[in-house]
């Protein structure tokens, strides 16, 4: 009986003494979310010295004047005092959630739980996944590929840059130099790996042992830091004869976030405060490599249904850093259909709302097998964007040598290169900006699905997109050619306002790169269509090709809007077809087909009856048509939809519902 009630004692006080690691929220920040704060308030005053001009700078560009809000406000400096006085160490501030990470025994649990500035405690989860297969090269498979082709010599990662169309680009002069990027990963052995030693890393933090080193220190296992100096060499590596990453001209922040010990894990704390960090910092871009969806204690992991954009702790990190202008990437993950078919293998943060998350292909543009599939579980699609993850050439941590590898973790680098190559290129364009013009410079785009999203994305594609800026009251239209035979005289714009004829006007040329065009002065909400016409050395083109770009005046998103899209068979009656997606955010595609000539239309109502936009209004001949409905410009509220086909007596009206 003793015995046992020895180890009864044991046991208890193991249990007692046992720590896991906790979010504590708190109740508010000395003032509540209700509440409202002036530009003189100290709240605000306070707030806005946590970030640095670079940070305000692009906050403004997206939030106006309003650019600091209640989650920027600092933690309430006396909760945090009266926690760690009961002598619990906080591991992590977390302002945009008011909260703090900490380790805590049952009895420190039951004491915090107990304080009356305390909302509520949950356990920070912890993930468990796949780490990327790499493999050696040989000196031989290594070798120049290509000396002469383009200005720089890609090595044997001449393969990945040119399936996204890199090359063509750096030989522009754009490497992405003046962009800002933030790496999230395990950690990074950059000072002695040769092809990222030259890269200019402007900070880094160790959000694991809370230090400024992002390599390997005492307590780390040998391969702590290799994945995220492969991730920051394939972005970022200048290794002329071997490797060269789209962004080699670009700063890094660099952030420790992923703790690898026998199988590599991470936690959601560090993740989100790696991401305050970065966007106080003035990060342009982040991108990461890690999901989290399956986890050690499978009593705490989220489901499929969690996957929606606004649960895990990640993805609500992300969405906070895309509102204050931060253009975000992930990785899909390495699970290919995990959940289960029809619902694929996402983990967050890729199932935030803004997020690009970036599947896999092989270099002959095939889906890789181990991809993970969306969609979202509340219906979007996703991955957005794909780049070659099989094979993938990049840097060993801590020598001159070279590897191949598999996974998305190596495609989002090379998609991220590319979002800087283009912010580069464009420095005046915002993080929507961007994310619009990197989707519709997938492969995919007219028929985008949840196996490759929009599909593989070209920088040549995103550079070439025509864009919109807005300075002293005026809109200009952007406009650069890779082609370096353009004829800049040729080069027009071909332009119309709602449904008015087509004028045509010559573009002004900066003799280098650049061709704009400032838009008339015009009414906000008035539709602008153009096509840009030009002549090269052999040939006279258009672009695009099929259909207009179009933007609303007032809006700064441009899109290729394809109108006309049949096929060779002719139908043999009138049709309209569910829109797909549905639901969809930010855009779905409605197709019909007409079995007679007559004049068409195509519009789109609110719930109230309201139209919306008129998306096809002009006489068409018999076929199948498909045309692309986007909320970017418009910024329609969530909701039901209609859109009603009209052709002479025949009518059809479908339903669709806009899902934010």
């Amino acid at each position: 009986m003793r015995t046992f009630f020895l180890l009864l004692f044991l046991a208890l006080t193991s249990f007692s003494s046992a720590q896991t690691k906790y979010f504590i929220y708190f109740k508010d920040k000395g003032i509540s979310h209700s509440q409202s704060f002036s530009k003189a308030s100290s709240y605000f005053q306070t707030a806005e010295k946590e970030l640095s001009a670079r940070a305000i700078e692009r906050r403004k560009k997206v939030m106006g004047d309003d650019y600091v809000t209640y989650e920027d406000i600092p933690i309430n400096e006396k909760y945090i005092s009266q926690i760690e006085k009961s002598g619990i160490k906080i591991a992590n501030k977390l302002k945009w959630f008011n909260a703090v990470s900490c380790y805590l025994t049952i009895d420190e649990y039951n004491l915090v739980k107990s304080l009356p500035f305390v909302n509520k405690i949950e356990e920070v989860k912890v993930i468990s996944y796949k780490n990327p297969e790499t493999k050696d090269l040989s000196d031989e498979q290594n070798r120049s590929l290509n000396k002469t082709k383009y200005n720089l010599d890609y090595g044997a990662s001449l393969t990945q840059a040119e399936l996204s169309q890199i090359p063509v680009v750096h030989d522009l002069g754009i490497n992405g130099s003046g962009v800002l990027i933030g790496l999230l990963d395990t950690g990074f052995r950059w000072k002695v790996t040769a092809s990222i030693q030259s890269t200019n890393v402007v900070a880094e933090h160790d959000f694991i042992q809370n230090d400024d080193n992002t390599a390997n220190q005492s307590g780390d296992t040998s391969n702590q830091d290799s994945h995220g100096t492969s991730v920051l060499s394939l972005i970022g590596g200048n290794s002329p004869g071997n490797l060269i990453g789209p962004a080699y001209g670009s700063s890094f922040l660099l952030a420790k976030t992923e703790y690898v010990p026998s199988e590599t894990h991470a936690e959601e704390d560090n993740y989100a405060a790696a991401l305050e960090w970065m966007e106080g910092q003035g990060v342009d871009i982040t991108s990461s490599s890690l999901g989290y969806s399956l986890f050690d204690n499978t009593t705490f992991s989220y489901t499929y249904a969690d996957m929606n954009g606004n649960t895990s702790i990640v993805a609500k990190a992300a969405n906070l850093a895309f509102d204050r202008g931060v253009i975000t990437l992930t990785a899909a993950g390495n699970e290919g259909n995990s959940w289960g078919v029809g619902k694929g293998g996402l983990s967050s943060p890729g199932d935030a709302f803004n997020i690009l998350t970036v599947g896999a292909v092989t270099s002959q543009n095939d889906v890789a097998s181990f991809s993970s599939r969306g969609p979202t579980s509340d219906g979007r699609i996703k991955p957005e964007l794909a780049a070659m993850g099989v094979s993938v050439v990049h840097a060993v941590a801590g020598s001159t040598s070279f590897a191949s590898g598999n996974g998305t973790s190596y495609a989002t680098p090379i998609t991220a290169g590319i979002a800087a190559l283009l912010k580069s290129a464009f420095p005046h364009l915002t993080n929507q900006q961007v994310r619009q013009i990197m989707i519709e410079s997938g492969d995919n785009v007219i028929t985008p699905n949840n196996e490759r999203g929009y599909g593989l994305i070209s920088a040549k594609r995103a550079v070439e997109f025509p864009n919109l800026s807005y300075e002293n009251n005026v809109y200009t239209l952007h406009k650069i050619f890779t082609d370096k035979s353009v004829k800049p005289q040729t080069v027009k714009i071909n332009y119309k306002v709602n449904n008015g004829d087509y004028q045509t006007s010559e573009m002004n040329y900066d003799g280098s790169l650049y061709y704009t065009f400032a838009v008339p002065l015009l009414n906000d909400g008035d539709m602008v269509s153009f096509y840009i016409g030009y002549e090269n050395a052999t040939l006279a083109i258009r672009t695009p090709a099929i259909g207009d770009y179009k933007f609303k005046y007032g809006s700064l998103i441009t899109e290729n809007i394809i109108t006309d899209i049949p096929d060779n068979s002719l139908p043999t009656e009138f049709s309209l077809s569910q829109n797909y997606p549905n639901p969809f955010n930010p855009g779905t595609r409605i197709s019909y087909t007409l079995q007679d000539s007559g004049y068409t239309t195509l519009k789109v109502y609110d719930f109230l009856g309201r139209e919306v936009v008129t998306l096809v209004n002009e006489f068409k001949q018999p076929g199948k048509y498909s045309v692309k409905f986007s909320n970017n410009s418009l910024q329609l509220s969530s909701g039901i939809y209609f859109y009603i086909l009209t052709v002479g007596d025949y009518s059809s009206t479908r339903k669709m519902v806009l899902l934010k």
